[in-house]
């Protein structure tokens, strides 16, 4: 038992790599289903596994450049009378090998839905086959359940999760991207759904983001890293300036604010080119290889991808979508703190405000143009911080600290409608 344990855990610690084999190898065997030659199985499957590792690379690169904001709000003393909960390595460290083996039987059982009734979609997000079963173990450990049943409730909600949820926005990722190659398959499905169920009824697709015109002494404005680059320096320097003694005070940098805060916006754009162009090499390759699978190994068979796979294809909609979320979602977690609505003091959802409503963005533009991505992600941004502060009380005793800043989204929401069952039935019985 240990020799399997201990076999699980080295799995969880290869997981890292594991996405872009992971699609290399969906690209290769897509391509032997085809017959092609082995040379090009051979160039198939690495360039897919070269543009997913770009693409890994590049949000390594995003997530790096406005992480110092999240670190400096972090910096704000909790409320000392709150129990401290167990924390991300804590946790991963007691409870790895149940994770591992949820994930194992939820990955199983996901192929067995999608190879036997009509939900045919498959979940190829790679780290996200980790952090549904994270999320799902953690709540199981926050009501006492035993190992057993940690494996198999993290197994079994994590393929239904991963089969139905890139399910139903089907037809929201077609609007995207044009055809049913592939749906979105990321933790965004919640805030997607609304967001682009309002902008279906709000807006004009006649209107769309990336036909924005400019005069043209402000046609830079047209190129998304330099636009996204000005945000996150403005974003930067009035964070600097209003929030206690700056990143100066808190040890992060020797540089001063404005230099600091160049540096950080050169590094989100320059993490956007490479996403951009890591997305173009993956779907290239991707698109055209699954065909195999879908033709000849699982009939019919759709696959779900990461959020940045959509952003190539609206990526106006992504920086609009973005602005609008972390100052929406800034100004009500200011007022939910001001009210202590909330277990804890929620700080800006920087991460979440990039990628779950830049994919909430995305989907509302392709229902309703401009003012559906304005309107619909709007709300979604309001749903999200929702949605984090009540899930924060089922996370309470594990991993609270670290849905502070990646919550907000649909482990927040699966956590606490999972959570919310089983503390009813624990109540009732």
């Amino acid at each position: 038992m240990d020799a399997f344990m201990t076999f699980v855990e080295g799995l969880l610690d290869f997981f890292d790599a594991f996405p872009p084999l992971l699609l290399g190898l969906v690209a290769a065997i897509g391509l032997i289903a085809q017959k092609k030659r082995v040379d090009e199985i051979i160039r198939g499957g690495f360039m897919a596994a070269l543009g997913v590792f770009i693409i890994i690379f590049s949000v390594d690169i995003l997530v790096g450049s406005i992480a110092p904001i999240n670190d400096l709000y972090a910096t704000i003393d909790p409320d000392p009378d709150l129990d401290e909960p167990m924390g991300e390595a804590a946790y991963l460290g007691e409870y790895g090998a149940q994770i591992g083996l949820a994930m194992l039987l939820g990955f199983v059982l996901h192929i067995l839905i999608a190879a036997f009734t009509k939900v045919k979609t498959i979940f190829l997000t790679g780290h996200f086959l980790f952090w549904m079963p994270f999320i799902f173990v953690a709540v199981g450990v926050g009501v006492g359940f035993p190992t057993w049943a940690l494996v198999i409730w993290g197994g079994v909600l994590s393929a239904l999760y991963w089969s139905f949820m890139p399910y139903l926005l089907r037809p929201y990722s077609r609007a995207v991207i044009g055809d049913d190659s592939f749906t979105l398959g990321h933790p965004s499905a919640i805030l997607a759904l609304i967001s682009g169920t309002i902008a279906k009824y709000v807006g004009n697709k006649e209107n769309s983001t990336e036909d924005i015109d400019l005069p043209k002494g402000l046609g830079f404005f047209r190129e998304v890293p330099i636009m996204g680059a000005i945000v996150i320096f403005i974003v930067y320097i009035v964070t600097g300036f209003t929030v206690g003694d700056g990143f100066a005070g808190e040890g992060m940098t020797e540089l001063p604010l404005v230099a600091f805060a160049f540096e950080q916006a050169l590094m989100f754009g320059a993490g956007i080119i490479i996403l951009l162009q890591g997305v173009r090499i993956f779907v290239n390759e991707i698109v055209p290889a699954f065909e195999g699978i879908s033709s000849k190994i699982i009939k019919g068979a759709q696959p779900a991808y990461d959020a940045p796979i959509f952003f190539n294809y609206k990526p106006n909609a992504v920086i609009i979508g973005f602005i609008i979320a972390f100052v929406t979602s800034t100004v009500l977690i200011v007022i939910v703190n001001q009210l202590d609505l909330f277990v804890v003091m929620l700080l800006p959802l920087v991460i979440p405000s990039f990628f779950e409503c830049g994919a909430a963005s995305v989907m509302a533009e392709g229902q309703g143009g401009i003012r559906g991505a304005v309107i619909g992600t709007f709300v979604a941004a309001i749903v999200m911080v929702f949605l984090l502060g009540i899930s924060l009380f089922f996370f309470r005793e594990t991993i609270q600290d670290w849905m502070l800043i990646f919550g907000g989204n649909d482990m927040s929401l699966w956590g606490s409608v999972t959570g919310g069952i089983v503390e009813f039935f624990d109540w009732l019985f």
